[in-house]
């Protein structure tokens, strides 16, 4: 298994590359069950999931037997009752010691509180023919905002095992999120950004990335913004729309000039600038002489982002270039 790719539900079509295999212990499991520990936005605190069939795909499991997956919401500050426990191990339909098996329960959400978890997934939590109440397969999630007092267990990180995009822009404080459109987006705000792939949706396009470069991104931010961007083959056009406020116009201007001329960029390039510094913006991109496409407002980038990607759009843009034109066209779209 070493050295091959290890395709899962969980890891997606692309697999996981296996580094590691862990031997474990052979055991003698006769009642299997499921039980996890999530963060739930609803209820704005930790609940625990637990059901009496376990050792399958719970999300399986839930659609088809809703009635048999028992939840319990657990308050963050007075952490789990025993009375909790009592209705978790119940749901569990443990067959063995109930009082033992209400400590492991409880000891298992102190994990999960002490170690700053995201989500602690048993599947199975099993029972040996002894009765001894086992996890046996487990998975485990963490809070990246606490990685500075559990670092013990960031150490064990494996940076092979996610997307090299998603590590690269954690590196230069980026908020980047991969989906599968083909118009690349980079945008400063979360709620912008949001509005500017819906508006790419709206117009018949569907956006690559979710990717926020923030209020205070630097010019070398902005240059490895675009090397993520790019870095993805279904990306076929950049979308970056920015609203100059905390941004300046011109600091994102000047990133997007460097950027192009690093990467060497071979794909429609959409610019929407608007805010503080916005003219010396435009005057930066306008004098950089390179071949991108400047937009009023929104509405019209995302128009002009999906032309550039459709047949004819790519078509008009293959001419325009041969021509020599496309520098000019650009210069007059602006």
């Amino acid at each position: 298994m070493i050295g091959q790719t290890l395709v899962t539900k969980q890891s997606g079509p692309e697999g996981k590359p296996v580094n590691t295999v862990l031997m474990a212990e052979k055991m003698d499991l006769v009642n299997e069950m499921y039980f996890a520990i999530l963060l739930d936005r609803a209820f704005g605190g930790p609940v625990v999931i637990a059901c009496a069939e376990g050792g399958t795909s719970i999300e399986d499991l839930a659609e088809k037997f809703p009635e048999k997956i028992k939840k319990v919401p657990i308050d963050i500050v007075e952490g789990m009752t025993d009375a909790q426990a009592k209705d978790i191990v119940s749901a569990l339909e443990i067959t063995g010691n109930k009082d033992d098996a209400v400590t492991q329960v409880k000891a298992l959400y102190g994990v999960f509180r002490s170690s700053d978890c995201t989500m602690v997934e048993i599947n199975p939590l099993a029972e040996d023919s002894s009765g001894l109440l086992i996890s046996a397969d487990a998975k485990l999630g963490f809070d990246d905002n606490c990685g500075f007092r559990q670092k013990e267990v960031f150490a064990q990180r494996d940076h092979s095992q996610e997307d090299p995009r998603d590590v690269a822009a954690e590196k230069w404080d980026l908020n980047y999120i991969g989906l599968d459109g083909s118009i690349g987006c980079m945008v400063n705000g979360a709620g912008l950004a949001m509005a500017t792939m819906d508006i790419i949706q709206m117009h018949g396009g569907s956006p690559a990335n979710f990717l926020d470069v923030g209020g205070s991104a630097k010019t070398e931010q902005i240059v490895e913004a675009f090397k993520i961007v790019t870095g993805d083959p279904k990306v076929k056009a950049i979308l970056v729309n920015i609203f100059g406020g905390i941004m300046k116009c011109d600091v994102i201007a000047q990133g997007i000039v460097e950027a192009v001329q690093q990467v060497g960029l071979k794909i429609p390039l959409i610019v929407r600038l608007e805010g503080t510094n916005v003219e010396a913006g435009k005057a930066i991109i306008d004098g950089s002489g390179l071949n991108i496409t400047s937009a009023d407002d929104l509405d019209d980038a995302a128009i002009k982002a999906v032309a550039a990607i459709s047949e004819d759009g790519m078509k008009s843009r293959t001419d325009r270039l041969e021509h020599g034109e496309g520098r000019k066209a650009s210069h007059d779209a602006m």
